[in-house]
């Protein structure tokens, strides 16, 4: 269930190598442009279902926490996040990996979970929307790619 809001990019890279890289939340800002990594909460020490985390945001010389919650957690195939600033939905981001001959096809998705109230009071502090999530999650998917290249564990299925 890819979100209409999405980027993809083939990476030459095993979808399990990447699905690891994506799922390491508090590794995360070396990944995202806007993340600068967080921390595991409530025991969890890893991506499940239900796992929580808070995510230490910025944006300039802005800096916020989020709730990230894992909705769905299935190695090598897809991870997706709800994210919320206390009681509110803010939204979800979505990956899902797909092999592929010369490595794995990623899905970045995300949509929009904020009421209009809070998009409003929002926009003095930067830009949240489609548009902004697209520059993000292609930025995130070009460090993906590079970071699979590091990995000594990244060779493309066909090696």
């Amino acid at each position: 269930m890819t979100y209409a809001i999405s980027e993809t990019r083939d990476i030459p890279a095993r979808a399990q190598v990447l699905w690891d890289l994506v799922s390491d939340l508090p590794n995360m800002g070396e990944l995202s442009p806007e993340n600068a990594g967080g921390e595991w909460k409530k025991g969890t020490t890893g991506p499940a279902p239900g796992a929580m985390f808070v995510g230490k945001n910025r944006n300039g010389v802005r800096r916020w926490k989020t709730t990230a919650t894992v909705v769905e957690c299935e190695p090598a195939e897809v991870f997706e996040i709800a994210i919320s600033s206390g009681p509110v939905a803010i939204a979800n981001w979505r990956y899902e990996f797909t092999e592929t001959d010369d490595g794995c096809r990623v899905v970045e998705s995300w949509v929009d979970h904020r009421p209009r109230w809070m998009r409003v009071a929002a926009r003095p502090l930067g830009r949240h929307d489609g548009d902004n999530a697209r520059v993000q999650m292609s930025a995130t998917l070009a460090n993906l790619a590079q970071a699979a290249e590091r990995s000594p564990l990244a060779p493309p299925p066909g090696d």
